[in-house]
């Protein structure tokens, strides 16, 4: 049964590209790129199946058990449009022709000053036996540096011009994981991607822990009660766990001025570092907009796109938001 499904799952993954994405590749000139674009279609392909097991397991839990019900779902569509953009490989193929000229050139530099990093392989060569613990270390590795990148990105004011997007949804939903203005997704993947190259992840290695640090993100956005339990929600980033981060009136004291529970995945990070919170109540959500202007962007994606920019400039020359 699993092997007709990967049949079936390699065979349409060709179709797509040698009928759609190859003669385009062709027609912009990088048919020099062809085997990253072949990986491409398998990356758009499982993310379109992580939003639907995401969907059938999340909207119920939603429906029968929200944290908090709302008149109207409209402020939702926003994000939906996010997920798509984001899980059709819109965005990634977008970054894809802007940043694939850049990467060939970085690799091959490395490559011909023997720079390219070790793999957790070889120095530990145990590890070709355990395919499973290996993906594992990579995951911890990873999630460490996504809880400094989520972190920062509230520290730097440049860089809140654009995660505040992310933060300025009043009804937060699973959908919600992908609002992220389109500069911040930049630098994210590339944040990601660029630790994930340094530390020599296998490409094998490399969809199966961004699709896993997702899906758990879907779930930690998600609008229910739901939540691991007293001991769970520490060692696993959950609903009531993130809900905290995207308060609207975030916990008073000096640890919480820039947020709080920025891990992504695991908890530990923020009991190490400082910045847990948790309380076992649902708070509201958002973001206190400084401006009409803010709060009318909230549920249109260009007037964030364009706010984005506005006060990312504001704070490059040190101009009050």
């Amino acid at each position: 049964m699993i092997q007709s499904l990967t049949d079936a799952f390699i065979a349409l993954q060709a179709w797509l590209f040698d009928a759609l994405v190859q003669p385009v590749m062709f027609a912009l000139g990088l048919g020099s790129f062809v085997e990253l674009g072949f990986d491409g279609v398998e990356f758009v392909l499982l993310g379109l199946l992580e939003l639907a097991v995401a969907y059938l397991l999340l909207r119920p839990l939603e429906a029968l058990w929200p944290a908090e019900r709302w008149a109207a779902r409209r402020a939702v569509r926003v994000d939906m449009l996010y997920t798509f953009l984001n899980r059709l490989g819109i965005v990634p193929l977008a970054v894809f022709l802007l940043l694939a000229p850049l990467f060939a050139e970085v690799e091959s530099w490395l490559r011909f000053h023997d720079l390219l990093p070790r793999q957790l392989e070889d120095l530990l060569p145990a590890l070709d036996h355990h395919p499973l613990v290996s993906f594992l270390l990579y995951l911890v590795i990873l999630d460490f540096a996504e809880y400094w990148r989520h972190r920062l990105s509230h520290v730097f004011r440049w860089w809140w011009a654009l995660h505040g997007i992310h933060h300025s949804q009043r009804q937060m939903s699973f959908w919600t994981d992908s609002r992220n203005h389109l500069a911040d997704d930049l630098i994210a993947g590339l944040w990601f991607a660029g630790l994930a190259l340094f530390i020599g992840v296998p490409p094998g290695h490399f969809i199966g822990l961004l699709i896993a640090l997702r899906l758990v993100e879907n779930l930690s956005h998600a609008n229910t009660r739901f939540d691991f339990g007293p001991i769970g929600d520490y060692l696993v980033v959950g609903p009531l766990y993130h809900r905290w981060h995207h308060a609207l009136d975030l916990p008073a004291g000096p640890h919480y001025r820039h947020g709080c529970n920025f891990a992504i995945l695991l908890p530990v990070w923020d009991v190490l570092f400082g910045t847990l919170y948790l309380e076992r109540r649902w708070p509201a959500t958002g973001l206190h907009e400084a401006s009409p202007e803010e709060a009318n962007a909230r549920d249109h994606f260009w007037a964030q796109q364009k706010l984005g920019f506005k006060l990312l400039w504001k704070a490059l020359i040190g101009k009050p938001a």
